[in-house]
């Protein structure tokens, strides 16, 4: 195929490909890392009476170092290895994360509880392990030489022209139905998010390649491409992370985490397939064996998420102050961090701010089955009381 220039396995392709799939292990390692420790500081300051913003410690600060130089691997590794190896392995983030929080889970569980509750955590593990091994095994073996001229040259195919075609189409009905038709489920945000993430790897594979090869010797930051491609990255970036946003207000966030992996790493193989021609020198064996590996990662990231813990949702509810006297004055507690929340078993307790509606009410007694127990007149008057309330 005309465009780019192909070295067989062997070499510096085999080295190549090592390189940049080490690079995205590592830097998907690294981001849950970060994730899992930044979350840790503010869990522990809203445990403490810190009066510290989350920014102002130390491990946050260690946090952000280390998500930072996790996506700079990542980066890299783009300029090495085929889109089609680095997309999928995003599923190394989803196995550390179980795994970290799982370590470091705080919550007590009886032995009987812990085959049922993280079964389907352990079995998508080795699924998305298993999948991990077939995909890179029997994945594309072949090295592009990532030049300005190459890149203008796919750019302006037919092929490729076609695909940005309909994406565009496709983009613009989702977005319709999404703003103008109120269309807002979840398929139809991570759709949007997919299509603007096939651009996004097409454009951080170009400028990551460009830059590995100025760094080299061979300058190709003069040319115009490299700062089109620089400005669609950043622009199809900031648009995936608006729809995110939009998505975590919505849905759950495991839930999100499933779909977005399975739709972005399918346009991200097919952008690879179609822009940087990855699969032109495959055999079919080695195609079915490479999409049975994406199958199992996909089945074993949903098992993962699947089985992940929900957060209850907060309720504020009242609390009597003691402190204050030997009357006690209601506190409403709105925010979580204030003090800790009575646990709601659907009866009538005081300061519970929930509906109890379907709740059957305790009936009253009638006159009749307390006049064994006490006088007339009390009778009387406690039925009147009883009515005036």
């Amino acid at each position: 195929m005309a465009g780019f220039q192909y070295t067989k396995v062997g070499g510096d392709s085999y080295t190549d490909n090592l390189i940049g799939t080490l690079l995205a292990i590592l830097g998907n390692l690294l981001v849950s890392v970060a994730v899992c420790i930044q979350k840790y500081s503010h869990v522990t300051l809203a445990g403490t009476k810190d009066p510290r913003v989350f920014y102002r410690t130390k491990t946050w600060w260690c946090g952000l170092v280390l998500t930072a130089l996790g996506e700079a691997a990542n980066f890299v590794s783009y300029a090495f290895a085929p889109l089609s190896l680095i997309s999928p392995l995003n599923a190394v983030s989803v196995i550390a994360s179980s795994i970290l929080g799982f370590v470091f889970l705080r919550e007590k569980w009886k032995p009987k509880e812990f085959f049922k509750r993280y079964v389907l955590s352990f079995l998508g593990c080795i699924l998305t392990i298993a999948g991990t091994y077939l995909f890179v095994t029997f994945g594309p073996n072949y090295h592009q030489k990532l030049n300005a001229k190459n890149i203008v040259t796919q750019v302006v195919g037919w092929p490729f022209l076609v695909y940005v075609l309909l994406e565009i189409i496709t983009f613009c009905l989702l977005l319709y139905c999404y703003k103008q038709r109120n269309a807002d489920y979840l398929v139809v945000i991570l759709l949007l998010v997919a299509l603007l993430g096939s651009v996004t790897v097409i454009t951080v594979k170009a400028v990551a390649g460009m830059l590995v090869l100025s760094i080299q010797g061979t300058m190709q930051l003069h040319y115009p491409i490299f700062y089109v491609m620089f400005v669609c990255m950043v622009a199809t970036v900031v648009f995936q992370a608006t729809f995110l946003s939009q998505a975590t207000h919505l849905y759950d966030s495991s839930m999100i985490a499933c779909v977005n992996y399975i739709f972005s790493t399918s346009f991200a193989i097919v952008a690879g397939a179609i822009f940087y021609l990855e699969f032109f020198h495959m055999d079919i064996l080695h195609i079915c064996m490479y999409l049975l590996g994406c199958v199992l990662c996909f089945l074993g990231v949903f098992l993962i998420t699947k089985n992940r813990k929900k957060l209850k949702a907060f309720e504020p509810y009242v609390t009597m102050d003691m402190s204050q006297g030997t009357e006690g004055i209601p506190t409403i507690h709105d925010k979580e961090w204030r003090a800790v929340q009575p646990d709601y078993n659907g009866s009538f307790s005081y300061g519970a701010l929930v509906n109890n509606d379907s709740v059957v009410p305790v009936s009253l007694p009638t006159p009749d089955q307390l006049a064994g127990t006490v006088s007339p007149a009390d009778t009387l008057y406690g039925t009147a009381d009883l009515k005036n309330d």
